[in-house]
């Protein structure tokens, strides 16, 4: 009976203490259950985290066509990896501030009234450079919500690293990420873009980012300063290439080529400035400047002019025709199609120069080789447009088409609502793999 007893204890104590385990356990199973099924699902639903991730990178100034006289092993890879544009039409004015928030907010400039590189007041006369410009919230904040603010209102982690219009605030709210460059940067550092490209993966990896847009100022700064047929801007397309190569073996290191789509494009070309036959305002029979408010030339091929009360017809009539390569216009007759001048920051008196004239105005200082500002429609201002990733099908050529329908597409491969925008996606949704959701 002794046995049978202390048997029989230990057995109802074991299975207590069993049950009891079994208890914890079950607890346990159902806390988990409840916190999976509570716990939001990457990319299933609209402003949670996006499954894919996305880098947008621009190297600014690269001209549709400098991969034809240069060996560029890296760009022609990605481009049979995925999607290459024949070329891609960036808006007028072709600068670098306003082809970027274009490409930013998916607006025409009149939309979002970046119309320039500098800011400017018509009353006093200040004017800003481009590296204070991008501090001036009150230039860039006009209504317009770049992609950044708006994926970060829906749930995801943004970034940039210098690039144009990072360093601004929008509605209260800036990029929570972001580096910007110092004044006097030199752009042209092969070393520095290296170490931008692993900062820009330690983002993605280690700090759990969804989008990123990445900026080097080249090869603009070279194509400027020694022209676009210059063997020194052959060299830097070299550069550009080796860097996307960079780029892209980091990309596989870390184990993102399944998760990341990566877009490369840029604002606008560059054209050889011509020498003869100068526009000079100064020189302009029946002009004086005396007679000028505010000026804004002496920046390529663009100009702004507000006459003094009652000088308008007077000025417009002395400049119309004083240049058969200088064409100027009262802005409410300036041409729709470059959806420019219908803004208010935009003067009553709007000039621009055909390709590869520049606008001197009262002295020259203009002594680039190349220079931008054109005509969208000169071929010599159309740029590049690259993607690869999983969301894009490889080995694809699509025909041209403008660069205000990309913020469309960004928003898609982000999963997030776009604000109101000019631009489509269905221009480029065929570059997608069919039912594509990232």
């Amino acid at each position: 009976m002794y046995l049978l007893s202390k048997f029989l204890g230990c057995f109802f104590l074991s299975s207590s203490c069993f049950l009891g385990k079994m208890f914890v356990f079950l607890v346990f199973l159902a806390a988990l259950f409840s916190f999976i099924v509570c716990a939001p699902l990457q990319g299933t639903v609209q402003g949670t985290r996006s499954q894919n991730k996305l880098l947008v990178v621009s190297f600014d100034g690269f001209r549709w066509n400098y991969d034809q006289d240069v060996d560029t092993p890296n760009l022609d890879a990605m481009a049979r990896d995925g999607v290459k544009a024949h070329y891609l039409t960036p808006p007028f004015v072709t600068q670098t501030s306003p082809s970027h928030f274009t490409l930013l907010t998916g607006k025409h400039i009149e939309n979002h009234g970046v119309i320039h590189n500098m800011w400017f007041n018509t009353s006093t006369g200040q004017k800003l450079p481009y590296y204070h410009t991008q501090r001036r919230s009150d230039w860039w904040d006009n209504g317009s919500l770049p992609i950044w603010i708006t994926a970060q209102r829906q749930g995801l982690k943004a970034a940039s690293l210098f690039f144009p219009g990072g360093n601004a605030t929008y509605q209260g709210e800036e990029v929570k990420v972001k580096r910007v460059e110092k004044l006097l940067h030199k752009y042209d550092n092969e070393t520095e873009w290296k170490q931008n490209v692993d900062t820009v993966m330690k983002w993605f990896r280690e700090d759990d980012l969804d989008f990123v847009t990445l900026y080097f100022g080249e090869p603009d700064s070279t194509g400027h300063k020694y022209g676009p047929e210059s063997q020194q801007r052959k060299d830097m397309v070299c550069q550009v290439d080796r860097t996307v190569g960079y780029l892209r073996q980091r990309i596989a290191e870390h184990g993102m080529k399944s998760i990341l789509n990566l877009v490369i494009t840029s604002d606008h070309g560059m054209e050889t400035v011509t020498k003869k036959d100068e526009i000079h305002l100064l020189q302009v029979a029946n002009f004086s400047f005396q007679d000028i408010q505010f000026e804004l030339v002496d920046y390529g091929p663009h100009g702004l002019l507000l006459p003094k009360p009652g000088k308008l017809e007077q000025v417009y009539e002395a400049l119309k025709n004083s240049h058969p390569k200088l064409h100027v216009y009262k802005k409410e007759e300036f041409p729709r199609r470059f959806h420019y001048a219908n803004h208010i920051r935009v003067t009553p008196l709007v000039l621009y120069s055909d390709p590869g004239y520049v606008i001197h105005g009262r002295v020259k200082v203009q002594f680039n080789k190349g220079e931008h500002g054109f005509d969208n429609e000169s071929m010599n201002m159309k740029t590049i447009f690259r993607a690869v990733g999983p969301a894009f099908k490889q080995g694809l050529e699509v025909e041209p088409f403008e660069s205000v329908n990309i913020y469309a597409l960004l928003c898609k491969l982000l999963n997030i609502t776009p604000e109101p925008h000019d631009g489509s996606l269905e221009v480029t949704r065929h570059m997608l793999v069919k039912d594509s959701d990232s």
